[in-house]
């Protein structure tokens, strides 16, 4: 299969820290991808790029087969990659359907929307309601202000508005971060449904046992660049740490191996960045 969303030798540098260092990436119709590595080792830097908020300074990104150039992202969004960051970027104080439609309103019909530039209020509200029914998120107002919501709920704005405008990719970066057990099960159950609408998730994550519940395969991210790419099926929870502290690495055969007096030098020098 041809990857949805892929990149070859990827490099970013500021200065003399080289944030991204040679970094590839594969993502594959249909699946939930994990990126996962320790803090500094570059896959915020790698994930920014996919998304179009950083400009790699070498390498190539292509989309179905196709390289392109994403210069920000809106472009990347022109793509149908949709991206829910951390701070899930939601207007507190607007309702839920202003939220999924933040920066891309609907306006009514005819001469009110093209000369008075009134927005379709009731047909936002009326979309707002499907998609976040689709997607089991149990909100039942779309006049309820932001601000107002659980945690969880909040996220499952952000990530409602993802599914609905995303065609390609949906990225998350740390979705379950700060939630609590309950609120972060029902974000995954969110990340399933958009896996199972045929639509790609990359998932980055800290969380582990999130990882191993959720993803289909498991990018690590090391040093700037991927270092291993392997099957949760095939792997423990364990090796893959290994991995992402440079504890193990995938030898020419495909087997794990341990690295002798590993330490993480390039974190510690400045060769790596975020």
């Amino acid at each position: 299969m041809t990857p949805v969303l892929q990149a070859r030798g990827l490099v970013k540098r500021y200065g003399k820290v080289t944030a991204i260092n040679g970094a590839d990436f594969d993502l594959e119709p249909g699946e939930v991808l994990a990126v996962v590595g320790d803090n500094g080792a570059g896959k915020s830097s790698l994930i920014k790029a996919l998304s179009g908020a950083l400009i790699p300074d070498e390498g190539e990104i292509r989309i179905d087969g196709e390289v392109v150039r994403l210069s920000g992202p809106l472009d990347a969004r022109r793509h149908g990659i949709e991206t829910v960051y951390q701070n899930l970027a939601l207007a507190p104080a607007q309702d839920i359907a202003s939220n999924l439609f933040l920066g891309r309103e609907r306006r009514r019909a005819g001469v009110l929307g093209s000369v008075f530039r009134l927005l379709d209020t009731k047909g936002m509200r009326a979309e707002a309601a499907r998609v976040l029914g689709e997607l089991g998120i149990g909100i039942s107002s779309m006049t309820q202000a932001v601000e107002t919501l659980s945690g969880g709920q909040r996220q499952g704005v952000a990530v409602a508005r993802a599914a609905a405008f995303g065609n390609r990719v949906v990225i998350m970066d740390e979705p379950t971060a700060a939630l609590g057990v309950a609120e972060s099960g029902k974000v995954l159950e969110l990340i399933n449904r958009i896996r199972e609408r045929g639509l790609p998730v990359v998932l980055i994550s800290h969380n582990m046992p999130h990882v191993f519940d959720i993803a289909d395969r498991v990018h690590v991210h090391r040093l700037g660049k991927r270092v291993a790419l392997v099957s949760p099926r095939e792997r423990t929870m364990n090796e893959v740490v290994g991995l992402i502290t440079g504890a193990l690495r995938i030898d020419e055969n495909g087997q794990l191996a341990e690295v002798a007096h590993a330490v993480t030098t390039g974190l510690r020098t400045g060769e790596t960045g975020t």
